[in-house]
């Protein structure tokens, strides 16, 4: 018979993970499959309705918080942050998986389009990235941060300039982040998807024709994901039991970057 103490865990249980773009996509399915490891949930989005659903689908706990915040505002990150700690306590880890893509060819996008990205899929992240490392924000012995980047930070694809080079930015941000932050014991990481079933990536293929849509979706040999498998991958980035990664960037495509 197993020895039902030997069977490993992830860490989780009991520490608070913040996950922005907590109300739909992949930043719901990784804050439930967080929850299901035993992660209290502090889930950050711009509708609260929608938030309320991802807080219903979550493992039970009298702790899960939402935190109603507009992160194109990023004046009201560190004090609406604040009030989440001053609620629940130091927070342990933060997923950004808050993210917009505008497709449209160079001639049409302009400044402010490119700004918008820029905002959300970089700099909201940058700037919460900045609060969570405060020390009267995260838990004393360390913490783990996450970002959501793209397989587009690292392949060329029409239409997606200005969303290709916010999630390479990321990349870029997480290498230097995970050696700045190391000697404080916060790890920084990255995921890059590939193409997953959710609303934003639905509206994107419908911005293309059919065979545009169906070649992306069959240069992916493991086929297209679900929310769900890029979740599990977060909930590894983000344990406290993998405390030697730092710095990487996970691909995780159905081999889609392995052609």
């Amino acid at each position: 018979m197993k020895d039902q103490a030997s069977t490993p865990t992830f860490g989780l249980e009991g520490r608070r993970v913040l996950v922005t773009g907590a109300s739909s996509g992949l930043g719901r399915a990784i804050s439930i499959e967080l929850s299901r490891h035993g992660a209290v949930l502090i889930l950050v989005g711009r509708n609260r309705p929608a938030l309320e659903e991802t807080q219903a689908a979550l493992a039970a706990s009298p702790d899960h918080d939402i935190l109603e915040l507009d992160l194109r505002d990023q004046k009201q990150i560190y004090p609406r942050t604040r009030e989440a700690v001053e609620r629940q306590g130091p927070i342990y880890g933060f997923c950004h998986s808050a993210g917009v893509v505008d497709t449209r060819p160079l001639q049409a996008t302009s400044r402010e389009s490119i700004q918008a990205i820029l905002d959300v899929n970089l700099l909201a992240g940058l700037e919460m990235a900045r609060v969570i490392s405060r020390r009267d924000v995260l838990e004393a012995e360390g913490g783990s941060l996450l970002f959501i980047s793209s397989i587009y930070a690292l392949i060329g694809m029409p239409g997606e300039t200005a969303y290709s080079a916010s999630k390479g930015a990321v990349l870029a941000a997480v290498r230097a982040l995970a050696v700045e932050l190391a000697r404080r014991r916060i790890r920084v990481n990255a995921l890059s998807p590939g193409f997953v079933r959710t609303a934003m990536t639905e509206r994107a293929l419908s911005k293309l024709s059919g065979e545009q849509a169906q070649a992306i979706i069959e240069a992916h040999p493991l086929g297209m994901g679900t929310p769900e498998d890029v979740a599990r991958a977060a909930a590894f980035l983000l344990a406290p039991v993998n405390g030697w990664i730092t710095g990487t960037n996970l691909v995780i495509d159905g081999g889609f970057t392995a052609r």
